[in-house]
Parts: C-alpha cells; sequence; structure tokens
C-alpha cells in the first residue's frame, strides 16, 4: 500500500510518502516569521497555500512514483493552528477529490507517536510527547491512549520559542536557542512540578525578567536545565506507576540532546529502554502522517471510505479522545 501525507499543523507544510511502513520521501518547507514576530495564523496560513502544490511535486518526484501510484491521502487534522489545518485539510480533499483517492484524517501527536514506536522498536511504551503546544506523558491501554501528565499552560516549545523572541533573537525558535545556550551557566529558577503535570508560564515570567539583569545565555541554558529537569522529574513518576519498561520521547523538541541525554541517563539509571527517532521523524513531517494513516487504514478500513467532503480540521483534537 502507497499513502501520501500532509502535515500542516503550525509553521510547517511537509509531504511524504510510505509504501508499506517503508519512507520513500519526506519532503519539508517551514514558514519563518521576521524578527520579533511569531506565527501569524493568516501568514502561515498563505505560506502554505503558496507551496503546496511545489512540495507535492516535489514528493513525488522524489518517490521516483506517480500520482496513479498513491493508493491513499493522509491529512493532519489536529490538534493546530486553525488556518494551517484548513490549507492542509482543503488541498488534501481537492487531491482526493481531483485522482479518486481514499482520504483520511489523522491527530498529529498520534502519527508522532507511531512512526517513533515503528522506528525504536520498542512496543507498548511510556511516551513523553513534547512539542511547540503540546506537553504530554501518554501511556496506551486497549488500543486507547491516556494521558498521565501534561503542561497546565504552554508546551516547552513554546516556552523556549517565546523566552528567545523576548530576548531578541533573529530566529526565535528552540533548535537556535539551544545553540546559543552552550557554555551557559546556571542560574537559580522557579521549579514546579505537581504531580505528573507541569507548568512553564511562571517559568518563562521569571527568565525574562531576570534576562534584563543576568547574562542572556546563562538564563537560556537555565531554562532549558530547569525545564527538562521538571519533565524528567514527572516523567519518571510515570515509570514508577506504570512500571513500563520503555520510554519513547517524541515531538519537535525531542530533537534537543541535552533532554535526549537526560531521558537516557534516567532510563538507564531505571533499567528502562529509552528510545528516539531521526530528527526528521521528530520535527513536523509528512513521513508520520503517512505512515500513521496507512496503520488507520489498516485497523478500520470503512475511516478512509468516508465522503470526502464530511472531514474537517480539529484544532483542538486530543490523542486521548481519539
Amino acid at each position: 500500500m502507497i499513502t501520501l501525507g500532509i502535515e500542516c499543523t503550525a509553521h510547517t507544510l511537509s509531504v511524504g510518502i510510505v509504501r508499506d511502513g517503508v519512507v520513500l520521501s519526506n519532503v519539508i518547507d517551514m514558514f519563518r516569521p521576521p524578527k520579533g514576530e511569531g506565527m501569524i495564523p493568516r501568514k502561515l496560513a498563505d505560506h502554505h497555500a503558496q507551496v503546496f502544490g511545489d512540495v507535492v511535486r516535489r514528493a513525488i518526484v522524489e518517490s521516483k512514483l506517480t500520482m496513479k501510484d498513491i493508493n491513499l491521502i493522509a491529512f493532519s487534522q489536529g490538534p493546530g493552528i486553525g488556518s494551517a489545518l484548513a490549507v492542509g485539510c482543503g488541498g488534501a480533499k481537492y487531491l482526493a477529490a481531483r485522482t479518486g483517492k481514499m482520504l483520511i484524517g489523522v491527530n498529529h501527536c498520534y502519527a508522532h507517536v507511531k512512526i517513533s514506536e515503528h522506528l525504536t522498536g520498542i512496543k507498548n511504551p511510556l511516551i513523553l510527547y513534547v512539542s511547540g503546544g503540546n506537553s504530554q506523558i501518554i501511556i496506551e491501554e486497549n488500543g486507547k491512549y491516556h494521558v498521565l501528565g501534561e503542561t497546565l499552560d504552554i508546551g516547552l516549545g513554546n516556552l523556549f520559542d517565546n523566552f528567545a523572541r523576548a530576548i531578541g533573537m533573529e530566529h526565535a525558535h528552540g533548535s537556535a536557542l539551544e545553540k546559543f545556550a552552550e557554555g551557559g551557566r546556571y542560574v537559580e529558577l522557579p521549579y514546579s512540578v505537581k504531580g505528573m503535570n507541569l507548568v512553564f508560564s511562571g517559568l518563562l515570567t521569571h527568565a525574562e525578567k531576570i534576562a534584563r539583569e543576568k547574562p542572556k545565555r546563562d538564563v537560556a541554558y537555565s531554562l532549558m536545565e530547569t525545564a527538562f529537569a521538571m519533565t524528567c522529574e514527572a516523567t519518571e513518576r510515570a515509570l514508577f506507576l506504570t512500571k513500563k519498561k520503555g520510554l519513547i520521547v517524541c515531538g519537535g523538541v525531542a530533537q534537543n540532546r541535552r533532554l535526549q541525554h537526560m531521558l537516557k541517563t534516567m532510563c538507564e539509571e531505571d533499567g528502562v529502554r529509552f528510545g528516539v527517532a531521526a530528527d526528521e521523524f521528530n520535527r513536523d513531517n509528512g513521513a508520520m502522517i503517512a505512515y500513521a494513516g496507512e496503520f488507520l487504514y489498516k485497523k478500520n478500513r470503512a475511516a478512509a471510505k468516508r465522503r470526502i467532503e464530511s472531514w474537517k480540521p480539529i484544532p483542538n483534537q486530543r490523542i486521548d479522545r481519539l
């Protein structure tokens, strides 16, 4: 089976093609806002609409297939920014209607989880999902997902992006902040864990305040160290509660090497297997949507036979309500 997947939840428009679990192509085009500006929904939608056709064509060429070879079109249905989701959903519906292909919607978090399980080979793990808008600790039981803990305000990615913007970084993104923070020295910041839940907004406010007085590199380093320590504490508590022997971390923030090191060290000490997919599959990407769409189709073929016009974006879609 050959599936074309469209990722379009936030700053990235990506199209990937998967054949029976094997990634054939994965083309990514990311919107980069001007310095000091966040992700304005209308500008995101404009960017994604402008590059949509080109990204689809590049993915097909890279896969060495044609549109006729595609059996199923999958798209990220949510959660995400409404205007960005609308472009992906509309583009997927157009392709399906024009080519007569089946269509299926995919939860963005579910896609991160499924491709990470596939690539790491860890079955039924505890899942730490950390991205721009979400930070969740998840388990799967009897085919259903349960969120054991999550951020009560903002996600890790938003924490880092907002701080980078506050200190005037040209590329206000967590990956750039990670490089900027290298060589920093620790300064004390607020630390708050509520069972297996996390809160980051107070940490952000305090970091922004002291960054006016202390070296910005030191504050950036301390912000990341503190946020990751909080995340590891909540995750370790979930490991002890569930007695899971495997942990995977997925999502955009899972690319951070320091977080990976802290989680791996924790797992080694606790006798737990640790897994993380390659960066390409932790950043927002179409291949994970294609893989998850193929997986969902094999579980429930009726879902892909819904009328094309019945599919809608769901900006607040949660993995534990699927």
